[in-house]
């Protein structure tokens, strides 16, 4: 008997979910990939080991992108759409878009996807009552979420997330949150938290410029801290949690495979210095936008090796500094030959990318003469205009990190409560 396409990947799906099941259980790993990193099972990956019962009966839509894959690269839409025991009915594309192709402050709009023909909706820019009237519009009972975050406050995924609980609310729909790793670990929340006066997109709320958390546990953060006073009660969560995820695990101990979150996120290395090389999106200087190393390479038309040298001599743990030059593509420079210097960090457990962050914007403003502040991106990134402020009245870093450590305090324990992994 001839097979749909639909039927026979559902079968190789449920086929999959049995296999993982039965050798992993809760709280245990996988056996290890052949290159010897432990097998994490993703949020996705324990809700199709149980049959989907979380969504059993219910119209489902998904907030995804192209992060959203099985450990063998399937995407979990198609996954799920060809899996009768799922009535997956929507699909809603976060920034970027469904399928990655927008650049930054960018969507790929309200489309019929190709290859399932369920209907996409567009969530970037949207929030409150919009989001609530697209969620619907669109029929379904429950709204999943399954991103890949990158662990910083100003990467628009975690308040996509966040917008969506709240508009869920709103729409009386029922919201599950499907867990992946934070790729630069879960061990500490660092930097600024966010003043309320600098919310906006990159930072709804007040929590740490890296907060260490995953998005499950964002999730029940936002629930229990935020979502009543935004939307006047919490969201109907449910939460589904990986198996051999550690707090101190780096991505590539996971045995998952990268996909880049954002066209300018290609690799697990950049995730490591974003954190504290994004704040340069709020200055005249390139923040590597239109090379291959996107965060790691910075620059301006006038720099040089001097730079590097001045940045090395702070000798920040974790760490290299080389000049380079290079012609962005695209963005600030486009096409043009600058000077500057890569990040090269040698030993990640001790690297800590806010603190190196600042020592480059130290020093980029007391060595470059054309330096100048995008004020409003700058301060929004920052979460607040102590930052900028203290850089132009000559703050050493110390000084700087110390302005924050009392609020940083206070977040530090109210994530406390919401952490699920050891």
């Amino acid at each position: 008997m001839a097979l749909s396409r639909r039927v026979l990947l559902g079968h190789l799906a449920a086929t999959g979910a049995a296999a993982a099941a039965v050798t992993a259980g809760p709280g245990s790993a996988q056996a290890a990939p052949h290159d010897g990193r432990r097998r994490v099972r993703t949020g996705f990956d324990r809700l199709a080991a149980d049959g989907y019962r979380l969504l059993d009966g219910h119209r489902v839509g998904i907030v995804t992108n192209p992060t959203g894959v099985t450990h063998d690269v399937r995407h979990v839409v198609d996954v799920m759409h060809a899996d009768p025991r799922v009535r997956l009915t929507a699909v809603f594309g976060p920034e970027h878009g469904f399928r990655g192709t927008a650049q930054a402050g960018g969507s790929e709009g309200r489309y019929d996807d190709p290859a399932t023909g369920l209907p996409v909706y567009d969530t970037y820019d949207k929030s409150g009552r919009e989001l609530a009237d697209v969620f619907t519009a669109s029929g379904v009972d429950t709204v999943v979420f399954d991103i890949q975050d990158v662990g910083a406050r100003f990467y628009t995924y975690i308040w996509t997330l966040y917008d969506c609980m709240v508009a869920a609310v709103l729409a009386g729909k029922r919201f599950v949150v499907l867990d992946r790793p934070n790729p630069v670990t879960g061990r500490r929340a660092t930097g600024p938290v966010l003043d309320r006066r600098y919310a906006s997109f990159v930072g709804r709320e007040p929590i740490a410029q890296a907060h260490g958390m995953t998005v499950v546990e964002l999730a029940l953060l936002f629930n229990g801290e935020f979502v009543p006073a935004a939307a006047g009660r919490p969201v109907a969560l449910d939460t589904v949690t990986m198996t051999g995820w550690h707090r101190t695990d780096f991505f590539d101990a996971t045995g998952l495979p990268w996909v880049p979150p954002s066209p300018n996120m290609p690799t697990a290395d950049t995730a490591l210095a974003y954190a504290g090389t994004c704040l340069f999106e709020g200055t005249n200087l390139s923040e590597g936008r239109g090379t291959t190393r996107p965060f790691e390479l910075l620059g301006a038309d006038g720099l040089d090796r001097h730079w590097a040298e001045a940045v090395t001599e702070l000798a920040l743990p974790g760490v290299h500094f080389r000049e380079a030059y290079f012609a962005p593509t695209f963005s600030k420079f486009q096409g043009k030959t600058i000077g500057g210097l890569q990040l090269h960090v040698h030993d990640r457990t001790t690297f800590d990318p806010i603190r190196t962050g600042l020592a480059l914007l130290t020093t980029a403003r007391r060595l470059y003469p054309g330096f100048t502040w995008l004020t409003s991106h700058f301060d929004h990134l920052a979460g607040t205009d102590t930052v900028r402020k203290m850089i132009d009245a000559g703050a050493k870093v110390d000084e700087i990190t110390n302005s924050w450590e009392e609020g940083l305090r206070g977040f530090r324990g109210v994530r406390g409560r919401y952490l699920r992994y050891g």
